[in-house]
């Protein structure tokens, strides 16, 4: 399923996210925006996973934040080590109400709800190999490009009207 979806309201919702989970991702994104990161949310990587949320920094270091809304959640998906290979920082996010030491102690740990995000440990960087690196920074490229036609595909009557390429209002 892609992450945008022409059945919902927002083509920028996929439905898979719970309200808990979603809320964290906004706060993530709004922290790595104040940083001057881009962040893309549910992006797949060469090994067919889906990063929760990967980040981007202005001098092209990427970033792997791993969403957990509640201690089920982390206890029901332990895929996350399989993204250390892709990224030069990974952590853990979740709500204030999820006990802190549930996460291992190795990476990141963020806390964050949908106004903003606290770190509360520093993720170590793990530089990735130049190639790597290169690979990832396309892939993040190519999957935001793709995004933003789709957005454009699901507005594209409402771009029309601004445009003036409405042709029923001719």
């Amino acid at each position: 399923m892609p992450i945008v979806s022409f059945n919902n309201k927002s083509p920028i919702e996929d439905g898979r996210q719970s309200a808990r989970a979603l809320s964290v991702r906004l706060g993530v994104e709004r922290y790595f925006e104040d940083l001057s990161w881009v962040s893309l949310p549910e992006m797949s990587l060469k090994n067919g996973r889906r990063a929760d949320i990967v980040t981007l920094s202005p001098s092209g270091q990427i970033g792997i934040v791993e969403v957990k809304s509640s201690i089920a959640d982390f206890n029901a998906d332990q895929k996350w080590h399989e993204y250390l290979e892709y990224c030069d920082y990974f952590w853990f996010a979740t709500l204030p109400d999820v006990p802190a030491d549930i996460f291992p102690m190795s990476h990141g740990f963020l806390v964050a709800d949908h106004h903003g995000c606290e770190v509360q440990r520093i993720a170590d960087e793990d530089k990735l190999s130049p190639a790597t690196r290169k690979a990832m920074q396309l892939r993040f490229a190519r999957a935001s490009a793709a995004r933003l036609a789709r957005c454009r595909d699901h507005f594209g009557s409402e771009l029309d009207q601004i445009t003036g390429l409405d042709k029923d209002k001719a």
